[in-house]
């Protein structure tokens, strides 16, 4: 049975295109990731000045090939960490930005924990999945152009 509006034989109208909206658990995952880019720059920041502020928070490594000084190992968490602070901020305003130099500075923390292992690997671990969550999350999700803020 044809609607009042068509013309008799003519075919219903089609739909748009899909426009690659997401569900909410997708936008979950983000407002998620952008929570915990801020949790990582703010814990990130705590490690760095930890390592900064005293060498021995951690313990000494022997022959370790990709041995810092772990003053230097402050300053890199240090730095990292407030990038991500300040991207996990811009990821819940839905900043484009925020989402590119998400996926960034998650990948160079990850490689950096997995370089720290030897001086707290269950920390390290913990940040290493903390990281790759943040990257799949990031990589995954499609902004719609209508959302303001993620929060």
């Amino acid at each position: 049975m044809s609607h009042a509006s068509q013309p008799t034989g003519t075919p219903p109208p089609k739909r748009a295109p899909s426009t690659g909206t997401n569900s909410d658990w997708a936008v979950g995952g983000v407002v998620f990731a952008g929570i915990l880019l801020v949790c990582y720059g703010i814990l990130g920041i705590l490690q760095g000045i930890a390592a900064i502020a005293e060498d021995d928070v951690y313990g000494r490594i022997g022959n370790y090939v990709y041995k810092i000084n772990l003053t230097g190992w402050g300053w890199i968490h240090l730095i990292i960490g407030v990038c991500l602070l300040v991207t996990g901020w811009g990821v819940l305003k839905n900043q484009a930005w925020a989402r590119y130099a998400g996926l960034f500075f998650a990948a160079l923390m990850l490689i950096a924990q997995f370089l720290f292992l030897p001086y707290a690997p269950i920390w390290s671990l913990i940040m290493i999945a903390i990281s790759i969550f943040i990257i799949w999350a990031l990589a995954t999700y499609h902004p719609s152009h209508d959302r303001g803020d993620l929060l």
